[in-house]
């Protein structure tokens, strides 16, 4: 399954060092896809271990040759800031098409669909990280393992934080569909009571008065019940920005670089 060949590579304008897992199968959904894995400039010659980022939409992170609506330049974006000691391994997880919905969405939801949520966050946990942990040096602890992902995929992310703090540290939530399934996720939030990790979460203001405010109110409800919120949680609208990956791509290096410091702050893991 694991081929380190150069037929693992990606093709078009890929940066950096670039795997593929090929046919991964998900017991819990019953399919399978590619998954691609970016591993840091040092990699090789280290012997280090590595914070894990898993992304959602993985044919959109790297490559523009396989991408559905653009690329996010997110090798680009690690290759330039890795001199500064900014490093991660980038695991990229394809969605499955007209499954996204089902698969991104951690509640049903009658108008679109969804509710297979759960099903798909365990196989990031069950299946995908023993995987990466095996193959990979990969840090296994929460703190240095993080989520992320847009609109659905941001959905989805937030979810797996809130819900499985053990296994996810951190989260970079672009531009999350807040509004699927009447809000459900707001009920998530308010339940979860004091959280640990570091949270980044932003929206464009050119998606629309209602994506504002409702991302403006998950800010509030979060940052009332972080344990150190100026250290926990970033609140980000960025001026005119639209829903689409040229704009997610624009603030992806902000993000990263405020989820992986360069130093590491005790937030009582």
């Amino acid at each position: 399954m694991y081929d380190q060949g150069a037929g693992a590579e990606l093709t078009g304008n890929v940066v950096g060092n670039i795997r593929r897992l090929e046919g991964v199968e998900s017991p819990q959904l019953g399919n399978q896809r590619d998954i691609f894995v970016y591993l840091p400039p040092s990699y090789a010659v280290s012997g280090r271990h590595y914070p894990v980022l898993y992304m959602h939409d993985g044919q959109n992170l790297f490559d523009h040759s396989i991408s559905f609506a653009g690329e996010w330049h997110v090798d680009e974006t690690m290759e330039r800031i890795a001199p500064e000691g900014l490093e991660a391994i980038v695991v990229g997880v394809p969605n499955m098409g007209m499954e996204r919905t089902r698969e991104y969405g951690p509640f049903p939801d009658p108008r679109v669909g969804g509710g297979r949520g759960d099903a798909y966050v365990a196989f990031l946990i069950d299946t995908l990280r023993p995987m990466i942990n095996t193959y990979f040096r990969a840090r296994r602890e929460a703190e240095h393992t993080g989520i992320m992902g847009s609109s659905m995929g941001g959905l989805i992310s937030l979810y797996a934080f809130l819900t499985r703090p053990d296994i996810f540290g951190f989260a970079g939530v672009m531009s999350p569909s807040l509004w699927f399934a009447r809000g459900a996720i707001y009920g998530v939030a308010a339940h979860v009571g004091r959280w640990p990790g570091r949270l980044y979460l932003d929206t464009g203001t050119g998606e629309g008065r209602n994506q504002v405010r409702q991302t403006r109110e998950m800010a509030r409800l979060l940052r009332r019940q972080a344990m150190h919120p100026r250290l926990q949680l970033r609140y980000v609208e960025a001026r005119g920005a639209g829903h689409n990956e040229a704009a997610w791509s624009a603030r992806f290096e902000r993000a990263i670089r405020w989820l992986l410091p360069r130093r590491r702050v005790d937030l009582n893991w």
